[in-house]
């Protein structure tokens, strides 16, 4: 989901799709670079230690297409290599409902739920139905919904609250902001990769060429 696609289901209230994004066929020798992937013309900020390659998702939990990438990444993710670390980074394009979302996810962080309670999030937000979905179809940026929804899958409504105002996930938030402007992010699911280089499903067409490129990606910084 880029910019210019949020500002489109902003103004129609209507569900996203991907149609009319190219999809670009990696059948002859692999990723090609500025048609599956772009190399940063200056390096990105990295977290990791020296020796392994850091992946990183920019997600909104609004967005369809993360909730559609998410389990080919969870996937992904359980198969990593010990070179390799992951971290997901909520991306903002404003602050309602981006910050709001940003904040979710660093307080999930915070209290150390991150893994039991993500996959709920995006499916209460776009599962039919869902305790966070909204009638319009847009997922829910009320706080107190969203805290009433975590409580109900067992976490503690006060200690969320305390966190989601607290210093700590502000800072958070706007490490999240800088890099993704480091890595030049305009839409998302998009992956950076050792802050060097991003990719995404708009570049190439699915879930499974995408993280194909990611490999091959990887395999690239292992060698320089």
């Amino acid at each position: 989901m880029n910019r210019r696609e949020f500002s489109l289901q902003a103004a129609s209230a209507l569900g996203l799709s991907l149609a009319g994004v190219p999809a670009v066929s990696q059948a002859q020798g692999g990723p090609v670079e500025g048609q599956n992937y772009v190399r940063l013309a200056q390096a990105a900020p990295v977290s990791a230690p020296a020796g392994k390659v850091e992946v990183v998702e920019f997600f909104w939990y609004g967005c369809p297409h993360c909730f559609h990438f998410e389990p080919a990444l969870t996937a992904w993710v359980a198969k990593l290599p010990a070179d390799v670390t992951f971290r997901r980074v909520p991306w903002a394009y404003r602050e309602n409902p981006f910050g709001i979302h940003q904040r979710l996810f660093y307080a999930l962080e915070a209290m150390g739920q991150v893994g039991s309670l993500h996959a709920k999030v995006f499916h209460a937000m776009h599962q039919e139905g869902g305790a966070l979905r909204l009638p319009n179809g847009q997922a829910s940026a009320d706080v107190e919904q969203i805290a009433d929804f975590l409580a109900s899958q067992g976490a503690d409504r006060a200690r969320f609250r305390s966190v989601y105002d607290s210093f700590a996930v502000q800072t958070k938030v706007r490490q999240a902001r800088s890099l993704a402007e480091a890595y030049k992010v305009d839409g998302v699911p998009t992956l950076g990769i050792g802050g060097q280089f991003t990719t995404s499903v708009s570049l190439n067409g699915t879930a499974q060429r995408t993280l194909a490129t990611v490999d091959f990606l990887v395999g690239r910084l292992r060698k320089a």
